[in-house]
């Protein structure tokens, strides 16, 4: 008795906790998020806060996040700095790369990475 109770127990337990991992995360508006600007729309002086990088490995296939990279790259890359409170981002770039398992050469893996420099404009026109 006491076993068979102890048992579901258990099986709610660790169903509760896998249950929050498994709900994706909410997105912030995509009207508050800072922009991605080419050279030529930065009119107005700036300082850069930092530079951003995101690193996405995709083993085999990834059906979590978004197939389109480009789109997957921005809209991490705004994410990422609305967390820095830039006002926009500049110097977008995205790469790939094949990753090399020794253990498990059968299943492709590729490695992306975003990266922008996130900037703030000054007061000074």
């Amino acid at each position: 008795m006491v076993v068979r109770l102890l048992s579901k127990v258990m099986l709610l337990t660790c169903f509760f906790l896998t249950a929050c991992s498994t709900i994706p995360q909410t997105m912030q508006d995509a009207e508050n998020l800072p922009p991605i600007l080419a050279q030529d729309e930065v009119l107005k002086p700036y300082v850069k806060i930092g530079r951003i990088e995101i690193t996405r490995e995709v083993y085999v296939t990834d059906y979590a996040l978004e197939p389109n990279l480009q789109k997957w790259a921005q809209t991490s890359l705004r994410l990422e700095g609305s967390k820095l409170h830039a006002d926009a981002l500049i110097f977008p770039e995205v790469t790939s790369r094949q990753l090399n398992i020794l253990f498990f050469a059968a299943f492709p893996a590729t490695e992306y990475k975003a990266s922008a420099i996130a900037i703030r404009f000054t007061g000074a026109p």
